[in-house]
């Protein structure tokens, strides 16, 4: 049996085919949620009738965008690898997933314990086309730094390298090892002033990492391979454009500005409202927007990027936790100081989804193990709402560790309406024309037209 749906064109019982959602006062979307073809029609298009082209042209392409799509969802290969060399840290974020006590009395890697998940992580990915990316992550690696940058001489070659930091420990020799070898790097900010950012960026003396973090932008002066993660939560939510304007000044290339996770329940006490969350999100876009267009200088909100790459170009996209199954456990995995296999590092907290230790079986066994199929079996097809909303392969609806946390893996993200805000703006930027100062230039270069109407 089949139905139609306003569209002019018939949507079965299992709701294939396209179907309407509103945009804005101007604008209406017209899309296929299952492999994301979609168009934009002005509301003076009467009932929104689809012209007979249009259809032809979907009927054309979505055999292939179908394939396209179960391809990407499925097919992905293991791609990037975050490494935990420590356990602990210099910081006490609030908001942070590792559980405190890991922080504070955790593991950290030898030299010699690193260098074998590195030869591990070689072995696996030996014959490959793409070098595999590895992220020296989680509490603050630069605790060890020395070994960290040791294994870099080392693997250069093989494998492209990149650093998340509270950048309380990275002095300037430090900088510049990291140009001198393309390392990329992310340091952590969540506020253009001290007093903001140091309530939640807390350092291990009661302080915080403001003015370290603020010196070593200066320092790398512009560097393409930086960029700075704020979290975003309910002491910085409303200043999020003052940190776009600061970061801009500071020659910052990309920022994220990503939601709390709260996957530990004491991060419930810091996350801002979904509403609150995404007009400010949506006002630090329109910030970046007039910074690129006044000073042709851009800075790019990397998380609202990918939500464009999510519409325009679905495969392109590159931060895997808006699509479903998300990354975790399949384009890409975390090891623990320990050597744990973890499909991500929310999941660090929870022993029972260890795949494997690293130091004594390998990362193929992980990837085949029955903690990492539990995550990859988690589909937005299988979740309440999302199973029949538009922007469920926008969205992806992030994120498993949140929810398994919550006591069922199978609900909706956490910042579900906050998300069908910003997808929604996406799409009016892109009727507006203005995707051209949101993604990356070189971005935008690498692109062609799949199919056009």
């Amino acid at each position: 049996m089949s139905k139609k749906n306003g569209s002019g064109y018939s949507k079965t019982k299992d709701q294939r085919g396209l179907s309407f959602s509103d945009i804005d006062d101007n604008w209406k979307l017209v899309i296929d949620a299952d492999n994301l073809f979609w168009s934009l029609l002005a509301r003076d298009n009467g009932n929104f009738t689809l012209p007979d082209k249009l259809i032809d042209l979907y009927k054309k392409e979505r055999q292939h965008l179908d394939t396209e799509m179960h391809n990407f969802r499925f097919n992905e290969p293991l791609n990037c690898v975050y490494i935990d060399p420590t356990d602990r840290c210099n910081a006490n974020c609030p908001y942070c997933y590792i559980p405190s006590k890991i922080r504070r009395h955790g593991t950290q890697m030898t030299a010699e314990q690193l260098d074998t998940v590195l030869a591990k992580i070689e072995d696996h990915f030996r014959g490959t086309r793409k070098k595999p990316v590895i992220v020296f992550h989680a509490a603050e690696p630069l605790l060890v730094k020395d070994i960290i940058f040791d294994a870099i001489r080392k693997y250069r070659r093989k494998m492209l390298f990149g650093i998340q930091t509270n950048a309380l420990l990275l002095e300037k020799e430090d900088i510049e090892f990291i140009k001198k070898y393309r390392v990329g790097i992310g340091i952590s900010l969540d506020a253009s002033t001290a007093a903001v950012n140091n309530l939640t960026r807390v350092s291990g003396r009661g302080e915080g990492n403001f003015k370290k973090a603020v010196q070593a932008l200066d320092l790398f002066d512009g560097y393409e391979g930086l960029n700075v993660i704020c979290t975003v939560n309910k002491y910085n939510v409303d200043k999020l454009a003052a940190l776009v304007r600061f970061l801009h000044k500071k020659k910052v290339p990309l920022v994220l500005l990503n939601p709390v996770r709260v996957t530990q329940k004491r991060s419930d006490r810091v996350k801002p409202g979904d509403g609150i969350y995404a007009k400010n999100l949506i006002k630090a876009v329109d910030t970046a927007i007039a910074l690129t267009k006044k000073t042709k200088r851009q800075i790019v909100i990397g998380n609202f990027a990918n939500v464009l790459l999510a519409i325009i170009s679905p495969t392109a996209r590159r931060m895997m936790c808006d699509i479903s199954p998300c990354g975790g456990g399949r384009t890409f995995l975390t090891v623990t100081a320990d050597g744990a296999m973890v499909p991500c590092g929310e999941f660090i907290g929870f022993k029972e989804f260890s795949g494997g230790n690293i130091f004594r079986t390998s990362i193929a066994k992980a990837m085949n193990s029955r903690p990492f199929k539990q995550i990859r079996s988690r589909m937005v097809e299988n979740i309440d709402e999302c199973s029949t909303c538009d922007f469920r392969h926008i969205c992806g609806s992030p994120c498993p560790a949140e929810m398994y946390a919550r006591g069922d893996i199978n609900k909706k993200a956490v910042f579900c309406d906050f998300y069908k805000e910003i997808i929604k703006y996406a799409f009016k930027m892109i009727a507006e024309n203005k995707v051209k100062y949101l993604l990356r230039e070189d971005a935008l270069d690498q692109m062609v037209y799949e199919y056009r109407y």
